[in-house]
């Protein structure tokens, strides 16, 4: 009997441990389930530090345990406060990730239409996900990122604009602005034209340059803008003379002998060429889509310059005789047929065979390589915008990256690319694109162009 009653008695001692053990690991489970303890991540992408007139600001949650519950944001500023987001997500279930595992979006502010001022302000981001926790108010998340409101455009005086241009010709603005931060710079038709300080001394006084494509038929857009770090844009047209310009036209044989001798030249470059079929095909794919790729290059190349002026006076104009002008709208023949035209956005130059290649004015090697059509090509920078192109070079003596003063012998004339015979072709370019270089090689253009402007700037 005593030991049926101990046998009884260990038999529902084990029943109990096992019932309480199922019951911590039932709460366990469910503490795990209800109770996770991960907060929701919250970022605020934008803005940095400036709220503008009409401002975006973007940001998003996550939360991958339970997921999100409620999604809020506020902008206060002193006893103003606007929400100008709120969100609650629907329960999707019981366990697991119940609520909206992420977030993204974007919100518009008008400052102004809600009663803020300039100056500082605050942004908060509240989240919350569907834990137990924290009373049954799950885990909260709170960011905070303090801004300036500022709604004050930038103010742009123009100092001196251009007063004609021509197709392919080059020009300067002069202008100040109130606030250092702003980035700006010209628009001209559809193309930007950064501006950069004077390097004077002056501050708040800026030059940019700018080229008109040799394909322009009028100036439809001649503005500058500034843009503060707040978004804040101001606009200040300007006016400027268009006149016409009328080019040049040759007619150019392309033989089998070009074609023999050059279509290798290219394959080695290019090998998709190989599929284009005849000698012809292949020379039409390398005038078109090769030239295409190549001025894409250079224009990329060109798009970002040194903020300083490197350069003095006039660019140095390559010893030669002048074979080829700037923007002269060449037909192709073979065979006495027409089968193609180009515009040849350079000048071509030349001397005796393997002759010098001096740099026009100091500058610095931005690109020193074969490429395509160019063949073996220098590029300098000049800053502000300013580019200097050297091509069918048989030699190259410089390196990307180096700094050369005027004179520096940079290469050798040669045959390499699409030329027929030895000779420099040389291009001015000013923010990637090709303008005549007969202007920059004229010291009274660079005087009554640039210096003189610069200098009567300090005085308006």
């Amino acid at each position: 009997m005593t030991k049926l009653s101990n046998t009884r008695k260990r038999t529902t001692g084990t029943l109990f441990l096992i019932l309480f053990i199922l019951l911590s690991c039932a709460a366990g489970i469910s503490f795990f389930l209800f109770f996770e303890g991960e907060h929701p991540v919250v970022t605020l992408a934008s803005p940095q530090t400036y709220l503008g007139s009409d401002t975006v600001i973007s940001f998003s949650a996550q939360d991958s345990k339970s997921g999100l519950r409620d999604l809020r944001l506020t902008v206060s500023q002193g006893d103003i406060q606007s929400e100008l987001y709120s969100e609650t997500f629907p329960r999707n279930g019981l366990i697991g990730v119940i609520g909206s595992p992420e977030k993204q979006d974007k919100v518009d502010f008008l400052p102004l239409k809600s009663g803020f001022k300039d100056g500082p302000a605050l942004i908060t981001v509240n989240a919350s996900d569907y834990s137990l926790r924290g009373f049954l108010k799950g885990n909260r998340t709170t960011v905070t990122q303090e801004v300036i409101i500022d709604t004050t455009p930038p103010k742009i005086k123009l100092l001196h604009s251009e007063r004609y241009i021509n197709p392919g010709g080059s020009g300067i603005v002069i202008y100040s602005v109130d606030d250092s931060e702003t980035k700006s710079g010209l628009q001209i038709n559809g193309d930007f034209h950064p501006g950069y300080l004077v390097g004077d001394g002056r501050d708040d006084t800026y030059i940019a340059f700018f080229g008109v494509r040799y394909d322009a038929a009028t100036i439809d857009t001649s503005l500058v803008f500034a843009t503060d770090p707040a978004g804040n844009t101001s606009k200040l047209p300007f006016s400027v003379i268009f006149k016409s310009s009328n080019f040049k036209h040759d007619d150019i044989t392309v033989d089998d002998g070009f074609l023999e001798n050059k279509i290798p030249e290219f394959e080695q470059h290019y090998p998709q060429m190989r599929e284009q079929g005849p000698l012809v095909q292949k020379y039409l794919y390398t005038n078109n889509e090769v030239r295409d790729l190549n001025n894409k290059k250079i224009s990329e190349l060109c798009s970002t310059s040194k903020p300083e002026r490197l350069w003095k006076g006039r660019f140095l104009r390559p010893s030669g005789s002048t074979r080829a002008g700037y923007a002269d709208h060449r037909t192709y023949y073979h065979d006495s047929n027409p089968i193609d035209k180009q515009v040849h956005l350079g000048i071509d130059i030349a001397s005796t065979r393997h002759a010098d290649v001096k740099a026009a004015e100091r500058g610095i090697v931005v690109f020193a390589d074969y490429l395509g059509i160019y063949g073996n090509m220098v590029i300098l920078d000049h800053g502000q915008g300013v580019f200097s192109l050297y091509s069918h070079l048989s030699q190259i003596n410089v390196s990307a990256g180096e700094s050369l003063d005027q004179s520096v012998v940079l290469g050798l004339t040669g045959t390499s690319g699409m030329a027929g015979g030895d000779h420099l072709h040389f291009s001015v370019l000013v923010n990637g694109i090709f303008v005549t270089p007969k202007e920059w090689w004229d010291q009274h253009w660079i005087d009554v162009t640039i210096d003189e402007p610069l200098t009567e700037s300090r005085f308006n």
